[in-house]
C-alpha cells in the first residue's frame, strides 16, 4: 500500500503562536503515524515560485491515513491555532509504488 504525505507551504507570520500549533499537532501525528520527511530544512527555489516561508512534507503510512489525520478531531484545534499564525497551502496526496527509473 503507498504512504501518504502532506506537502506543505506555510508563510509563518507569528512565530510565537507557530509554536503553539507544533504542540497542538503532536498528539495527531503521533494517531496516526506522522513521520517528517522534511520540516523547514535549507531549500533552494529552482524553478517557479512557491508561497511560503516554510516547507514541510510529512509521510503517513497510507493516503487514507494522511486523510483522517487532517479530518481528525484531534487535528482540528491545531488547524485553528495553526490559521492564526500562519497562511498555508497543504497538498495530501498518495504516493509512487510501481517500477523506478533504471530498475
Amino acid at each position: 500500500m503507498p504512504k501518504g504525505y502532506w506537502i506543505a507551504h506555510v508563510d509563518v507570520h507569528d512565530e510565537e503562536r507557530y509554536k503553539d500549533y507544533l504542540a497542538a499537532n503532536a498528539g495527531a501525528f503521533a494517531k496516526y503515524g506522522a513521520e517528517f520527511a522534511v520540516r523547514n530544512g535549507q531549500s533552494t527555489q529552482a524553478e517557479g515560485s512557491l508561497p511560503g516561508n516554510r516547507h514541510v512534507v510529512i509521510a503517513f503510512p497510507s493516503y487514507q491515513a494522511a486523510l483522517d489525520c487532517y479530518h481528525s478531531a484531534e487535528y482540528a484545534p491545531a488547524i485553528a491555532i495553526r490559521k492564526d499564525a500562519a497562511n498555508g497551502n497543504i497538498l495530501i496526496i498518495e504516493g509512487y509504488e510501481g517500477p523506478q527509473p533504471g530498475a
